[in-house]
């Protein structure tokens, strides 16, 4: 199999394996190209995104346009003569002058059942929605929000408990291989591509901090969905006499309840168990504002929620 020059374009975490699969194989990772560093944080320390730490690491140039489409990005990109540009979670939407360039195809790695949770946040709402089943999209990227054709499908399942954050973890790695056998087979001409069913389309719109207010009028599983679904990123919280909490894990406690939804109800004295729209939920684990993240009991030991409080 003869080498093949690849531009990489990625951001987060997520798209690390996939750049690493990359390097390690027979291709040529040329350039990555990324977003321009940013502030995070509370201290809005200026960090540079996971994608440029590892490509500093692995020793390939990197470029951090702020605009992916720019005539100087064009050029640059288009001096490499790439056989492939690969996306990964980049975070700009790619016009045609730009798709244009590879001697191949441009190809992206989506965490979802194509055409599922299109957009830029599929992995937290397939969960918020509670669906069991997920997966990865190995698609030739056009000019739409994730509705180019499609190479390859991978199903996966979504563990009954699993947080967003684990399972991009999980998904960034089965991405990664499906994304080296993709190249493969685009390479010796043993693969199609398969047109999207525009009808059956649904979007994953971006979180914000501000999206994860939890409404403890929902159902109960739909509340714990919530919660996996905001965990680690942006955080499910609520307020506790005025105060703001996040909520990390919470479960079950029961169907049956006459309360109004958010209240705190009796319970042992180590835990927390508020009222849903149809039952009762156990919050497991906490951070206020100011402190660390812990379990409930360690934070009741040294402070005190009476039954009748009200979240929201």
């Amino acid at each position: 199999m003869k080498p093949q020059k690849i531009i990489f374009l990625g951001t987060p975490k997520f798209a690390v394996p996939s750049l690493e699969a990359l390097n390690q194989s027979p291709h040529r990772v040329l350039q990555v190209i990324t977003q321009p560093d940013r502030p995070k944080g509370r201290g809005k320390k200026i960090e540079p995104p996971p994608i440029k730490k590892k490509a500093k690491a692995l020793g390939i140039d990197i470029m951090q346009p702020s605009s992916i489409n720019s005539l100087e990005c064009i050029d640059r990109i288009q001096s490499f003569h790439p056989d492939f540009l690969v996306v990964v979670a980049f975070g700009q939407l790619l016009k045609q002058p730009m798709l244009s360039i590879p001697s191949r195809c441009v190809l992206n790695v989506h965490p979802s059942l194509l055409p599922e949770y299109r957009g830029p946040a599929p992995i937290q709402w397939s969960i918020i929605h509670g669906c069991s089943q997920t997966g990865i999209s190995i698609m030739k990227l056009d000019e739409g929000l994730d509705t180019g054709d499609v190479y390859q499908v991978k199903n996966v399942s979504i563990k009954p408990d699993e947080t967003a954050g684990e399972l991009d973890d999980r998904l960034s790695h089965i991405g990664a291989k499906l994304l080296l056998n993709t190249i493969e087979k685009i390479i010796d001409g043993s693969i199609s591509l398969t047109s999207q069913n525009n009808a059956l389309a649904t979007y994953a719109p971006r979180l914000s901090k501000k999206d994860g207010l939890i409404q403890w009028q929902l159902p109960t599983q739909s509340i714990i969905n919530f919660i996996r679904g905001m965990n680690p990123w942006p955080g499910a919280f609520t307020f506790i006499e005025n105060k703001r909490f996040k909520i990390f894990r919470a479960e079950k406690i029961n169907d049956a309840n006459e309360q109004t939804p958010g209240m705190v109800v009796d319970g042992f004295p180590d835990e927390l168990w508020i009222s849903t729209g149809d039952g009762i939920l156990s919050i497991l684990e906490i951070q206020n504002a100011s402190g660390k993240r812990m379990p409930i009991s360690d934070y009741l030991r040294g402070n005190k929620i009476s039954p009748g409080t009200f979240l929201g």
